[in-house]
């Protein structure tokens, strides 16, 4: 069985993160059929497995389903397959190359438009980062409303500015790699 590439799981992880966050379900639907296509050239099939609210990108080889699109036990191996949960915490042994990447996010916006939109910016770097070891860019609709309602208030003290326009700086953080807010 040929190996899934890196590149070719983070781009399906992205388009899923996509479709799950697509209030329109024909944007959602283009979304995962550009993900099942980039799959279906390596040779493997996509399901979203959902537990306790925590979705989970499961990746596995086509050889295993039988013409009605069942697994066959017999042709399972799990070593075959890979999963990405798509909430919840990141993968803590990529903390360093995660705060890198979320103090780069952070430094940017910084320069770009001003210190309250880089402190509010920083402070959610130091949330997904230590709370989630995720990229801003993965954070879910609800680890936003988590920063939003609770972690910004209570750990980093914004100033009103900074209040008043954080849907702005949230924006700007997402718009430097290319995502929409969730």
């Amino acid at each position: 069985m040929p190996e899934l590439s890196a590149e070719t799981v983070a781009e399906a992880e992205r388009l899923t993160r996509l479709a799950l966050r697509a209030s329109d379900p024909d944007e959602a639907d283009a979304y995962r059929s550009e993900r099942d296509a980039l799959l279906a050239e390596a040779g493997y099939a996509a399901r979203e497995r959902e537990d306790g609210g925590t979705v989970t990108l499961v990746c596995y080889p086509e050889a295993w389903l039988d013409e009605a699109g069942t697994i066959r036990m017999d042709r399972f191996d799990p070593e075959e397959a890979v999963e990405r949960p798509l909430g919840g915490p990141g993968d803590p042994d990529e903390w360093d190359e995660v705060a890198t990447h979320n103090r780069g996010i952070a430094r940017a916006v910084h320069e770009a438009h001003g210190s309250v939109h880089g402190e509010t910016v920083t402070a959610l770097a130091d949330f997904a980062s230590n709370h989630y070891a995720k990229p801003i860019e993965a954070l879910t609709r609800d680890e936003l409303d988590e920063f939003r309602e609770e972690y910004l208030v209570r750990n980093a003290w914004p100033s009103d500015a900074q209040l008043d326009r954080l849907s702005e700086s949230l924006r700007y953080a997402f718009a430097l790699v290319d995502e929409e807010v969730p």
